[in-house]
């Protein structure tokens, strides 16, 4: 599956249990809230919100890729006078812009 943002750089790779559990999460607090009634199969409705959340961590982590790809190349037209840059501060904000443009709340 894929990974989430904290907001801080930090990265986390959700499993297949993970995501099992945080979808029939969501799905119950909904019901209970009052915000959904199901009129359909209750496996049906967990499907497809373990199907958002794992489509959700695959957008993220095409963007970490991108944004890493972006890095490396802006480090190497740099040359020499990338030593002092911060990679993680400018990981992050690659991986930012990349996000405001594309629409992706991270």
């Amino acid at each position: 599956m894929g990974k989430l943002s904290q907001g801080t750089g930090v990265r986390m790779k959700l499993k297949d249990g993970q995501i099992e559990r945080l979808a029939e999460r969501i799905l119950e607090r909904l019901t209970v809230a009052g915000l959904i009634q199901l009129k359909s199969e209750r496996g049906k409705l967990l499907a497809g919100i373990r199907s958002v959340i794992a489509a959700d961590c695959k957008g993220e982590e095409d963007l970490e890729k991108e944004a890493e790809r972006l890095l490396e190349q802006t480090l190497r037209s740099m040359g020499g006078a990338a030593g002092g840059i911060d990679r993680h501060k400018m990981l992050r904000m690659i991986k930012e812009r990349l996000a405001k443009e594309r629409g992706i709340v991270l």
